[in-house]
């Protein structure tokens, strides 16, 4: 007999750690939406990457959908409600076979096909109705030989788009002086809110476009839509987009940008450059494929409007960018487009490292579109960035929500890392100045699943016995700086820079007598988990192994010591945002 679900009024009362037959069931929506880490690393993000974008706790359950979706999904049966959705998602994917598909015996073949996985989800309702959608269009795709069905049609909502962007009637929309503000007492506030007024209005109007077909994408269309008495009738609903982007003390923003459709792109890249001009930093993500409407990174190829559009952008194709690549990226460029590295609305546990790392890098996500407005919203879960999600409905009536971050939530920017960094790094200038010898000690930290309150003290006890040895040195053992809150992209980031400094003198990897020695000095006995263990066993220090040789090629006299080089390289990184490792199958 299943667990009954019925008792729950909220998701996040769903959690892993309740009952052994409620962990099943999570378990079986998990492999049944083929997102199961465990199962298909390569395919699926770690709960430690979901971690980037979701504010979870340690046995929170996290599912890709509005808590109503889940809801449905886990009641006994199949409601009236949730078939409904499966339907819709039916008849969206034959017109879309009848459509792009002229083989009438292809297209019988696949649709059959796909009606067979269609009633095994009726008979067994676990499957998000999303997810089915994606599962029948790879079969269409593949089978059919069909590469991206809309990409015509996208190309044309870009040049009817772009033609309305060019016009006269949306530079004088977007450019007409507002009416005076009798609250302004200062001229940088009155830019302020001169700029405010820009970007509702770009948001406003691209929304709008997003229920359009190419040909209504017309001047005469954008002058009778309206936008200054719907300005002036939702007066207010904009001050939550106005105090995120402005009330900020600590300057500019990075904020990351979901579009929602091609067409309504090019009013979204006219906020893009607003936000710019602004002084902010702006990453745009795209679709890796095809997503019916929703614009994809490949389709600037053979598209010249919105190549032109784009101008400018830096394009980052490498879907695995470290922390330290993407921040350097984002330094070096104020407009950077990525993909989100999937065909999906928005699913975290699909999305590229990339994209999980743009995330957790941003500080505001500006979310565009109802399925949108569904996943983040209408889900009880917290973000861990603020998120602003705007979109209109069916009516045609504007929407926007504020969705601050969950408060627990702490964000180590780029400038508190670099300063713990630099003052670590002074602390070595001051010691060489000396005349001491600088060590920097590498060794396993959290590479031993559950382990790392041991790691930590076996290294400081043995770097305090090395202290205790060695006459004239400065010692640095990172776990003496380790900061609750950090994760391994933080720590390896900050590291990076202390390693590349230039000031060690001798670099120490930790090797298996250390591991004993320091168990010797607590007068423990070595438990089976450590055995044989040594800095080799960690992709952390693997990673450090390779910024070590590096460092040594343009400063020969840097000493390296410790296991062999060739020991470390098993494994390629280490886990995205963990300090456990990926396992060594997994990486080569």
């Amino acid at each position: 007999m299943g667990f009954d679900t019925s008792s729950f009024e909220s998701v996040l009362d769903i959690n892993y750690g309740i009952d052994p037959e409620l962990d099943a069931l999570l378990l079986h929506f998990m492999t049944e939406n083929h997102l199961e880490y465990s199962i298909d690393p390569s395919k699926n993000a770690s709960r430690e990457q979901i971690r980037f974008m979701v504010a979870l706790d340690n046995n929170e359950f996290y599912a890709p959908c509005s808590d109503w979706m889940f809801l449905q999904l886990l009641k006994p049966g199949l409601p009236k409600e949730l078939l409904r959705e499966y339907i819709l998602q039916w008849r969206v994917f034959v017109r879309l076979a009848r459509e792009y598909c002229p083989d009438r015996y292809l297209r019988r073949r696949f649709v059959a096909l796909c009606r067979h996985k269609f009633r095994m989800a009726l008979a067994s309702p676990i499957v998000l109705p999303s997810r089915l959608m994606k599962r029948m269009i790879t079969i269409l795709m593949t089978q059919s030989g069909i590469d991206d069905p809309y990409r015509p049609q996208r190309k044309a909502l870009n040049e009817k788009a772009g033609e309305v962007v060019g016009g006269k009637a949306f530079d004088s929309m977007i450019n007409a002086c507002p009416e005076a503000h009798a609250a302004c007492v200062r001229i940088d506030d009155l830019r302020f809110n001169i700029d405010m007024v820009e970007v509702e209005r770009l948001m406003r109007l691209s929304t709008m476009t997003d229920l359009w077909r190419a040909e209504e994408f017309c001047e005469e269309k954008l002058r009778s839509c309206g936008l200054d008495e719907e300005m002036q009738a939702g007066k207010g609903e904009f001050a939550a987009v106005a105090e995120a982007l402005g009330a900020r003390s600590d300057g500019p923003l990075r904020i990351l940008l979901l579009p929602k459709r091609s067409g309504g792109l090019m009013f979204d890249i006219r906020l893009v450059r607003a936000l710019l001009r602004m002084g902010h930093k702006v990453i745009l993500a795209l679709k890796e494929g095809f997503y019916f409407d929703h614009p994809t990174v490949w389709d600037r190829d053979g598209d010249p409007v919105l190549d032109e559009a784009l101008r400018g952008a830096y394009f980052a194709d490498n879907d695995r960018l470290s922390k330290n690549e993407l921040l350097s990226i984002m330094r070096e460029n104020s407009f950077v487009v990525i993909s989100d590295g999937t065909r999906e609305r928005f699913n975290p546990y699909r999305t590229s490292v990339t994209f999980a790392r743009a995330w957790k890098e941003c500080d505001l996500v500006l979310a565009k579109g109802e399925g949108k407005f569904r996943r983040f919203v209408e889900s009880s879960h917290r973000f861990t960035r603020d998120i602003v999600s705007y979109f209109r409905d069916d009516s045609g009536r504007f929407h926007l929500h504020y969705k601050p971050k969950a408060e627990r939530v702490t964000k180590f920017s780029e400038g508190y890392i670099r300063e713990k960094a630099e003052a670590i790094i002074s602390e070595m200038r001051q010691a060489r100045n000396k005349g001491k010898a600088v060590i920097f000690y590498s060794g396993i930290v959290g590479s031993v699943p559950g382990q790392t309150e041991m790691a930590i003290k076996i290294m400081t006890t043995h770097v305090k016995h090395l202290r205790t040895k060695l006459e004239n040195v400065y010692i640095i053992n990172p776990a003496e700086h380790f900061e609750e809150g950090m994760d391994a992209d933080d720590l390896m980031f900050m590291w990076e820079m202390v390693q590349r400094s230039g000031y060690i003198n001798i670099w120490r990897f930790q090797s298996h007598s250390d591991i004993e020695e320091a168990f010797g000095l607590m007068d423990m006995k070595v438990p089976p988990v450590w055995a044989g263990k040594d800095s080799t066993y960690s992709t952390g220090c693997t990673k450090e192994m390779h910024i070590a040789l590096d460092v040594q090629r343009k400063q020969p006299e840097l000493q390296i010591i410790g296991p062999s080089p060739d020991k470390f390289f098993r494994r390629k990184e280490y886990g995205v945002g963990r300090f456990c490792d990926v396992a060594i199958d997994t990486c080569n």
